[in-house]
């Protein structure tokens, strides 16, 4: 499989996301955080959009952010268990296993994804993280595990002019739960579980300040 190709594919559709805004719709508000959602072009669910200006550096936020094993993104994100590195494709470029615990009290059970990953900086000083499922010989479905699937999805740190203190964070979530959840319970988490995130995330900053 062409993970590279694979890739940058989803580096371009990312980008074409945070500045094609039409169809969105609202569907959560909270503390300068704002969830919109439309109907995903990838699969019959939604495409997820968060945004909010975040209190950190670009540098900041990104070191909360990066997608490595034993990052900090494990330690403050409760929707990320595990992260495992099951290949390192490129520099930028690495084939990664998630593990997720269960959610909405115990009706999504824990689930694993398989993604190829990149990050990639812009000369503007934007740094993303780019993902989407792929399949990958050493990491079959395992059991105890509903495998999901994950259509290009990942986080977007933007320099904001003027403010080095501050962030604009676009983070996009399209995922295919699968199992046999009710579609109202999915339309439910994914907005609710953004918000917080984004809540958690400011809290994981504030504490890498006060290092």
């Amino acid at each position: 499989m062409d993970y590279q190709n694979t890739a940058n594919a989803v580096g371009d559709c990312l980008l074409s996301y945070t500045k094609d805004e039409s169809g969105w719709k609202v569907c959560k508000k909270s503390n300068d955080v704002i969830v919109s959602w439309r109907p995903s072009t990838e699969f019959p669910g939604n495409v997820y959009k968060g945004e909010s200006v975040v209190k950190g550096s670009p540098e900041k936020v990104w070191e909360c952010l990066k997608p490595v094993p034993n990052g900090l993104r494990v330690k403050w994100d409760n929707n990320v268990k595990k992260f495992e590195l099951i290949e390192q494709v490129t520099e930028n470029v690495t084939v990664c296993r998630t593990v997720t615990p269960s959610a909405a009290m115990g009706i999504i059970a824990p689930r694993d994804f398989v993604d190829v990953i990149l990050v990639k900086q812009y000369e503007d000083g934007t740094i993303t993280s780019n993902a989407t499922h792929v399949n990958h010989p050493s990491c079959p479905p395992q059991s105890g595990y509903v495998r999901g699937f994950n259509h290009p999805c990942g986080c977007i740190c933007v320099p904001i002019s003027g403010e080095p203190n501050k962030t604009q964070l676009f983070s996009f979530f399209q995922t295919d739960l699968g199992g046999f959840l009710p579609r109202s319970v999915v339309d439910s988490f994914f907005p609710s579980s953004m918000v917080e995130f984004y809540s958690n995330l400011a809290k994981a900053i504030k504490s890498l300040k006060d290092h």
